[in-house]
């Protein structure tokens, strides 16, 4: 086995995307460093040899440890993996940035605006990063499939050609394929309007409206994203790959989504704290959202979709109300 394969990498981030993540690579034959925030939760892997509170299915590897701390997470590693939610990005990026050795590459599988200061997780890591080389990985996938083995394709996008190509390698394996690419702006956005979307798609099927209108939601979803991410300087075709309209399709039509199946409640007639304290999870398009249409709003991109998702969400506009004027608005050419 080539030595490169043998490079510990260490895993930011105990949740069930990290411990997918981190049970993945280990049984690609990586040594694995899987380190959370929960103190508690990290003795209980340690000892039953799975993390029980969200993938108690999928057995730790032999080459899967558990770090008692942050520093024993990221000795010797030469490939450190964020898989934190979005609002918790930017402090572990600092938290973690005193122990990094000198030579460390970042990834990350965050998704979403940083609410604040409408920045991507890219550009959080630039800031205290520096620049240190760094790369995201997106597409659609869910943590319980990739704790499972089952077959997987994603991307990984950065800047810098050597580390998209090293970490792909690290992360295909006989039923997980990795894709390279170097558009990070298209990959971010896509990650983060398609939550916001996939809310949408749920509360359309919770009402009771059926396959025309998730298909046209999923559609127009695209168009919202394609036209948010161009104006942020991202390729058009990015978005027809894995972590555009793939991460947005999968996102949308199954209920392994916690944004789907938010989105589901609401449209069932339950109320936001209702919807949201029957998942349990952090439900990432509840923070996207807000940023999302404040980015829009800046760059003055139309996301109507998008918009009357966060009036939903965070103003209490009646469901019923948001779709009536999604579709009393005016006509216009579909390539708009």
């Amino acid at each position: 086995m080539p030595i490169a394969r043998q490079e510990p990498i260490a895993v930011i981030g105990a949740g069930s995307w990290g411990t997918a993540l981190a049970i993945h690579l280990a049984r690609a034959g990586h040594p694995t460093h899987l380190w959370g925030r929960d103190a508690a939760q990290l003795d209980a892997m340690h000892r039953v040899r799975c993390n029980e509170r969200y993938l108690p299915d999928a057995a730790f590897p032999e080459t899967l440890a558990v770090a008692a701390d942050l520093r024993q997470a990221l000795d010797g590693v030469r490939d450190a993996l964020v898989a934190v939610p979005s609002h918790a990005f930017r402090d572990t990026l600092k938290e973690i940035e005193r122990h990094l050795g000198r030579d460390t590459r970042i990834a990350w599988a965050t998704k979403g605006f940083e609410i604040s200061t409408g920045l991507l997780p890219h550009q959080v890591a630039g800031e205290i990063l520096g620049s240190r080389p760094g790369a995201v990985l997106s597409g659609p996938t869910f943590a319980k499939e990739v704790g499972a083995g089952l077959p997987t394709a994603m991307t990984v996008a950065s800047r810098d050609e050597a580390f998209a190509k090293a970490l792909a390698s690290r992360l295909s394996g006989p039923n997980f394929r990795a894709y390279m690419q170097s558009d990070i702006m298209g990959v971010e956005v896509g990650g983060a309007v398609k939550n916001v979307i996939a809310i949408g798609s749920g509360i359309a099927d919770g009402m009771g409206f059926g396959a025309n209108t998730r298909v046209a939601l999923i559609t127009r979803g695209l168009a919202e994203m394609m036209r948010l991410g161009v104006k942020l300087g991202a390729v058009r075709q990015t978005f027809m790959g894995l972590a555009g309209l793939g991460d947005l399709v999968l996102t949308c039509t199954d209920d392994q989504s916690r944004n789907r199946r938010l989105g589901l409640a609401l449209g069932r007639g339950q109320s936001m704290h209702e919807s949201q304290g029957s998942i349990h999870q952090v439900v990432e398009g509840v923070f996207a959202s807000r940023a999302v249409c404040a980015v829009a709003e800046r760059l003055s991109v139309e996301m109507p979709i998008c918009r009357e998702v966060f009036r939903i969400m965070h103003e209490g506009k009646p469901v019923r109300q948001a779709v009536q004027e999604l579709m009393g608005r005016e006509m216009r050419s579909e390539t708009e």
